[in-house]
């Protein structure tokens, strides 16, 4: 016998939860009625009696709602709906109106909350005393009016407390116009829609037709919507804009990379929509974003569910494509979506970029993040905790925890309703599958807040979060008799720089201020200790008997792939007497999520440094000698040990670095215009002695570019390549070209161009798009950008450049429900 699918347990949605009927008050008896005047033309059948009220528009006993012969039963005099035009032109009012105009879809797809017209057009004229109409709306494959999968809606006769309504607005001898409202609470997804009527010869009911579907989405510029989001820019940013940067690296090296979000892509909306359903999510759970967004934190990883991507950091990707070559989410969605498999491969930064994909296409705000210095603890005790031997030499078999160079997850907006006020705003949530949660790979949402003051006893997943941007490193010493003392604590090791894109720009901006306070103040070391106290090892910071006079740094040059490396450690004394340090460097490749390899290069010191003085050592490490060792992005890492002789003081230091890769130059060689064929030349010069094997490019761009793969094949040692890549436009605008090449002997390759693309001849301009400013290669800076902060105004896309207001009033009129306010 086949295990029973628990999808669909109580309890398991919010929305499917198990309450206990509660006794009230007996059922007041019914008021004898008039019969009604449709009565006295058909009393037998229940089609009319007992409906003139508007209310009962639901399925008769036995109906199963959606099933509907394609030819309907027509009788003379009824009110036959003989077509549907939904007014779903990509470049009308509804369309722009609702922010959905990019979609390259002629369906019509609407936000929630936002009222939108259709014109119903009619055999016989429309007689508002004769004749009623009802919208109809299902969704899911079993819709059921109380799980608000069936929506009937009565024209003229809102629905008490359900937020949906249907007004006339106009009509004529074969036509009648409708306003519609739909709920701020609407279940979002694709809906089924038809029509009923009732007049003196009975109900028509017209036929599904697949040409009348909708979508409904999320809609942040409505107030009484869970997702809302108040300010212009940063709905332009964080819901409208197709592109943006990841950052990657080091703290002391960080990378930057422009990666097409494309979720406005023919066929992507379908297949954020198949997550959910591959999921199994009850439909009645997707208005919620907290269910929406936890769901698609899980599916974004193959683990558990078969879904989107599969996670590989071995360094093996010949069975699929390496997560360095990605160059945005559109082909990754839609090959999912058309093999039904999961895609290989992803890492950090490909989970992250495919979540603001689909969280942004459905409307939730959603941008990428990158915390350097990224701790994973498997533990739960919220410390990293690193062990040596009697003699300060790693215990690789106990050092579970480890230091991610940087690591990516995703900040999504929305109220908190099942969480203490004052924590609404940014939520976390992280696709990459490190630690289950609730016994499935997923995280969050959890509250930026609530990680910021150490509050792992909110849901959902705090502790793990906080763990990653505020725990402190722990190193213990193996003693004589087999115990493990502490001997060092760094307090402001892990968790800096948290970067993403700047609003209205291609700056980074740091957000570290959101997520943790300044380090080292009294509010920070509380909310350490007061997170720590529910990890594990609460004791650690009862007994702190570690002191220190000598301080240990390091520095690394830049570092050049194909080129030496050097590396200088720093010792700076504090105290009033002379200090001798016995020092020991190991220097080991390095994966980006903090697992090192065996070392290949060993140094001992001997350092003598005056009273308040410093002293320091330097390390140079030759492309021969580290070459065979390299790993994925090139990274390696310097552990520092050393005993002070005079005090017994233990120095401990960990050290990452990545060698920097060259960029690929683009340029467009014609004008672009919608639907007309240009060229796009690639430039590049590997900076290696030996050959690259295989190389395989890889371009996609929102408006401008399908996805296409490319295969390059060998590149001589420091041998400069160029050609050409013909694209074809297919959205009018300033848009951003996305590439990448990838060899097995060198990745992180990428480059990015602006293409500036006119509409075809002959073509109606909508609206004018604003220019935006853009580099003309890809990850031009290289080091630490100066911190930028939110701008107003986009320059990808001005909230008024739509040809109507950039915010139009919601249907409801009323206040917002609680909110946080943009940070």
């Amino acid at each position: 016998m086949p295990e029973p699918d628990t999808r669909t347990d109580v309890g398991r949605w919010a929305s499917a939860s198990y309450r206990l009927r509660q006794p009230g008050p007996p059922e007041p008896v019914p008021e004898r009625r008039k019969r009604s005047f449709f009565s006295k033309f058909c009393s037998c059948c229940k089609c009319c009696r007992g409906r003139v009220d508007d209310t009962d528009w639901g399925p008769a006993p036995g109906e199963v709602p959606g099933s509907r012969p394609a030819q309907p039963v027509i009788r003379e005099g009824m009110l036959v709906v003989t077509g549907v035009d939904l007014m779903s032109q990509r470049t009308g009012p509804t369309r722009r109106a609702h922010h959905t105009d990019e979609f390259e879809y002629d369906e019509l797809i609407v936000r929630r909350g936002q009222p939108f017209d259709l014109r119903l057009k009619l055999r016989q004229p429309y007689d508002p005393e004769q004749h009623r109409v009802c919208l109809e709306l299902l969704i899911g494959p079993t819709p059921q009016v109380s799980k608000a999968t069936h929506i009937l809606v009565p024209v003229g006769a809102p629905l008490p407390g359900l937020g949906w309504s249907a007004e006339m607005t106009d009509s004529s001898d074969d036509s009648l116009t409708l306003r519609v409202n739909t709920a701020p609470t609407a279940v979002i997804g694709k809906y089924r829609f038809s029509v009923k009527t009732r007049s003196k010869a009975g109900e028509y009911q017209m036929p599904f037709e697949p040409h009348n579907e909708i979508y409904i989405l999320f809609n942040p510029w409505c107030r009484e919507d869970a997702v809302y989001l108040p300010q212009d820019d940063w709905l332009e940013e964080y819901v409208l804009n197709e592109s943006g940067r990841i950052y990657y690296g080091t703290e002391s090296q960080i990378g930057e990379r422009t990666w097409n979000y494309g979720q406005f892509d023919r066929g992507v909306l379908d297949a954020c929509l198949y997550i959910l359903d591959r999921r199994g999510m009850p439909h009645s759970g997707r208005g919620d974003p907290i269910n929406v967004s936890r769901v698609v934190s899980a599916m974004v990883n193959s683990l558990d569910d078969n879904g989107v991507l599969v996670g590989n950091w071995t360094g093996d990707y010949s069975r699929g494509t390496n997560p360095s070559a990605w160059v945005g989410s559109v082909d990754i969605l839609l090959q999912y979506h058309r093999t039904r498999y999961p895609v290989l491969y992803g890492q950090c930064w490909v989970f992250a970029g495919v979540v603001t994909t689909v969280l942004r296409c459905f409307g939730i705000a959603t941008r990428t993040v990158t915390n350097y210095n990224s701790a994973h603890d498997t533990d739960v005790s919220l410390t990293m905790d690193i062990y040596f031997d009697e003699n300060m030499k790693p215990l690789e078999r106990l050092n579970a925890d480890s230091v991610w160079n940087f690591h990516v997850w995703n900040d999504c907006w929305m109220t908190r309703p099942d969480l203490p006020s004052g924590y609404d705003g940014w939520q976390v949530v992280d696709a990459t599958p490190q630690e289950t949660s609730s016994g499935i790979f997923c995280c969050g949402p959890c509250s930026v807040e609530a990680i910021k003051n150490g509050q792992v006893y909110l849901k959902y997943d705090a502790p793990f979060i906080f763990a990653e941007v505020n725990s402190d490193k722990v190193y213990w010493q193996r003693q004589a008799d087999g115990t493990y003392k502490i001997v060092y604590v760094e307090e402001k090791a892990i968790g800096h720089l948290i970067s993403t894109k700047a609003v209205g720009s291609h700056e980074r901006h740091d957000v570290t201020d959101l997520y943790k306070h300044p380090e080292g103040s009294d509010k920070e070391r509380q909310a350490v200790e007061t997170a720590a106290r529910h990890g594990t090892k609460a004791h650690i910071y009862k007994n702190k008997e570690w002191g220190e006079d000598v301080a240990l740094s390091v520095e690394t040059s830049e570092a050049i792939t194909g080129q030496d490396v050097s590396i200088q450690v720093a010792l700076s004394n504090r105290s009033s007497s002379s200090r001798s340090v016995a020092l020991s460097l190991h220097l080991a490749p390095m994966f980006y999520t903090g697992v090192t390899g065996s070392t290949f290069k060993q140094e001992n010191r001997q350092v003598e440094i005056p009273p308040g003085g410093a002293q320091s050592v330097r390390m140079v490490v030759s492309y021969p000698e580290y070459q065979p060792h390299l790993v994925d992005q090139a990274a390696l890492m310097l552990s520092v040990s050393g005993k002070v002789a005079e005090t017994g003081q233990v120095l401990a230091k960990q050290h990452s670095f990545r060698l920097r890769t060259p960029d690929l130059t683009l340029t467009v060689l014609g004008p672009a215009v919608v639907g007309q064929e240009t060229q796009v030349q690639v430039v590049f010069k590997n900076p290696l002695p030996k050959t690259l094997k295989g190389a395989v490019f890889h371009m996609e761009g929102s408006g401008v570019s399908t996805p296409k793969a490319t295969t390059i094949g060998n590149i001589g040692g420091y041998q400069t390549i160029s050609f050409r890549h013909t694209i074809v436009p297919l959205r009018a605008g300033r848009r951003q070209l996305v590439a990448s090449l990838d060899s097995p002997q060198l990745s992180q390759v990428h480059g990015v161009v602006t293409v500036d693309v006119a509409p075809s001849p002959g073509a109606q301009p909508v609206r004018e798009t604003p220019a935006r400013s853009s580099p003309a290669r890809g990850s031009p800076a290289r080091g630490s950008p100066a911190h930028g902060s939110p701008a107003r105004g986009s320059p990808a896309r001005q909230p008024n450049a739509r040809g109507s207001p950039a915010r139009q009033p919601d249907a409801h009129g009323s206040p917002a429900r609680r909110h946080g306010r943009p940070v």
